[in-house]
């Protein structure tokens, strides 16, 4: 199920592309164990679980989080655990400047349109469970995928990628290595569902680029 949130390593991203393509769906488009996210809930709480694994993808180490007041976004794919930890969500960008969708009755600023989508995402998630390789365990910027779980009672009990989600708004795109390659390709059928016109994909500026 696809959210509408909608209102109106140190090591080097080579190495991290590797291990998405490698895992390929495990890591970006939901091989995990929802029940075990889930699990983690906790009432009055929401959680941060991060997960750090090797390149052959063993779990290592993990560092668990819980916040009464829940997580927030200190740009548009970067995510304050506390003082001292961020996530940042790999290989996705802004578009440039500004943007005008009129079916979502937006207009302002890339930026703002980014961070108002993952700040819906985050303050509706009751978990977020996150991957990372060991190298980023002490980053104060850690790069990392992240899975959200969302429930409300007899309407949404599901476990979804964030930048999935984000990526199929239109409210993100995908980054590209210097030599023109997406930084996610595990992630382009999610920019082709943007690409119909969701989000920026709704500003013809943004599209023709």
């Amino acid at each position: 199920m696809r959210i509408r949130a909608v209102t109106g390593y140190v090591i080097g991203s080579t190495a991290f592309l590797a291990v998405c393509v490698l895992a390929g769906q495990t890591w970006a488009g939901g091989t995990i164990d929802s029940a075990y996210v889930k699990s983690l809930a906790a009432p009055g709480n929401t959680v941060a679980v991060v997960e750090y694994y090797d390149p052959a993808g063993k779990v290592l180490d993990r560092k668990g989080f819980a916040s009464p007041v829940g997580f927030r976004a200190v740009s548009p794919v970067d995510i304050e655990i506390n003082p001292k930890i961020s996530l940042h969500l790999f290989g996705l960008e802004t578009c440039n400047g500004e943007m005008v969708n009129r079916k979502e009755g937006f207009a302002g600023t890339c930026a703002d349109f980014a961070r108002q989508q993952i700040e819906i995402m985050l303050k509706g998630a009751k978990v977020l469970f996150c991957r990372a390789f060991l190298t980023e365990r002490e980053a104060p910027r850690q790069d990392v995928t992240c899975f959200g779980y969302y429930f409300y009672p007899g309407s949404l009990d599901t476990v979804d990628n964030l930048e999935e989600q984000l990526v199929s708004l239109g409210a993100l795109r995908l980054a590209k290595n210097p030599d023109g390659t997406l930084m996610r390709p595990d992630l382009a059928e999610a920019e082709k569902i943007g690409r119909r016109g969701f989000g920026m994909w709704g500003d013809p500026r943004v599209r023709d680029k």
